[in-house]
């Protein structure tokens, strides 16, 4: 820490102990543009200090990155300014008074004058000090484009082709034998079922056919005997005997069993 202990000392306790601040007076360190907002290396930097009272005197104190505390200058109420090894002059800075007005000066603004900025009051034992003013050097981003090598008798690799995971890989060969054993017997029943459904249909078909034949036949032999029958009949009443209606009955009956018989032989 450099430049009056004691007084670095007063802002350190004054930062710390918010009790110290008196409510008389108030002070405020801004840009003298309004428009500056970070300072480029090797500007000139122009800080203001804006107090309440006409015939005051200020310290500029400035705190580095680190957190270290570093005396600027201090300036009187008649505008005498005493720099860091109480000397008048600075080569890094300048410093002012327009009234309430204070000023800093930074000729030239280099990396090591970032930091906070504070300008502190001592009236009556009692210290003010403005609130910090961050002062710092525009943050530069840099891309760096790295450019492609390419080797020779090297075959390139599909950036999309992935190496499979084994257990991704083993639940698919799961899966797989889960669907033999569920589809294969489901597609057996099926075929039976189809099977017995053709030969059903087939024996059906047949046994119609069958009785179909018989039908006929039958239908055949009995309008026959029939005509035979109602033939004989009429040639018994009108001969009137009634013998020949028994033999008509027994003509009759060996008729069926002549049907009978000729059913026998189709089949």
């Amino acid at each position: 820490m450099t430049g009056s202990p004691v007084l670095l000392l007063l802002l350190t306790l004054g930062l710390c102990c918010p009790r110290i601040h008196g409510h008389r007076y108030q002070m405020t360190a801004t840009f003298r543009n309004s428009r500056t907002t970070h300072p480029q290396v090797g500007q000139r930097l122009e800080l203001e200090c804006q107090t309440t009272k006409d015939d005051s005197s200020i310290f500029w104190i400035h705190q580095d990155k680190g957190g270290t505390l570093h005396f600027i200058v201090f300036t009187s109420s008649l505008s005498q300014n005493n720099f860091k090894g109480n000397t008048p002059t600075s080569t890094r800075f300048e410093a002012k008074k327009y009234g309430k007005s204070h000023r800093l000066v930074v000729k030239s603004f280099s990396p090591q004058d970032e930091g906070n900025y504070f300008c502190l009051m001592n009236i009556n034992r009692v210290l003010y000090f403005s609130p910090p003013l961050p002062v710092l050097l525009p943050v530069v981003t840099t891309t760096t484009t790295v450019a492609p090598t390419t080797q020779h008798n090297i075959t390139e690799k599909d950036p999309c082709l992935k190496t499979p995971d084994p257990e991704t890989s083993k639940e698919k060969d799961l899966n797989f034998l889960c669907d033999i054993f569920i589809w294969v017997p489901l597609a057996g029943t099926c075929l039976l079922l189809l099977i017995a459904l053709a030969v059903t249909i087939a024996l059906c078909q047949q046994t119609r056919r069958r009785r179909c034949r018989c039908k006929r036949l039958v239908t055949n032999v009995d309008s026959s005997l029939l005509n035979m029958t109602a033939s004989h009949l009429q040639a018994v009443k009108q001969a009137g005997a009634k013998s020949d209606l028994k033999i008509l009955h027994l003509y009759s009956v060996d008729g069926r069993g002549l049907c009978n018989k000729l059913r026998a032989k189709k089949e």
